[in-house]
């Protein structure tokens, strides 16, 4: 069983940055791939980024390509989503969630464990 917690998210000007971050209980997070999916208001939950467990490889949904930088420390636990140059677009519910496959998936369906989410809003 492993546990989630985001935290980071708030209110933020266009252009500007914040870091995510997703606390996971359990010995065993250094076994599994990481995500972070959002969800705006009235649209599904969509795929934003992904990590392998080796932290090797990532994987970016084309929109945030090249602005998003996704990173874990398996010694703490944690993951981070670095979200530089944001734009109102990026507005929604992030959730990080877990895979115990430990490959990286882009699929709500494929992950195993969610957080309970946290609020971005990027304002123009």
């Amino acid at each position: 069983q492993v546990q989630l917690v985001e935290s980071g998210g708030g209110l933020v000007q266009a252009g500007g940055s914040l870091r995510l971050s997703c606390a996971a209980s359990g010995r065993t997070f250094g076994h599994y791939a990481m995500g972070w999916f959002r969800q705006a208001p009235g649209k599904e939950r969509e795929f934003v980024a992904a990590i392998t467990w080796t932290g090797d490889t990532t994987y970016y949904a084309d929109s945030v390509k090249g602005r998003f930088t996704l990173y874990r420390d398996n010694a703490k636990n944690t993951v981070y989503l670095q979200m530089n140059s944001m734009k109102p677009g990026d507005t929604a519910v992030y959730y990080c969630a877990a895979d115990r496959s430990g490959y990286i998936h882009y699929v709500v369906g494929d992950y195993d464990y969610w957080g309970q989410g946290t609020q971005v809003t990027v304002s123009s």
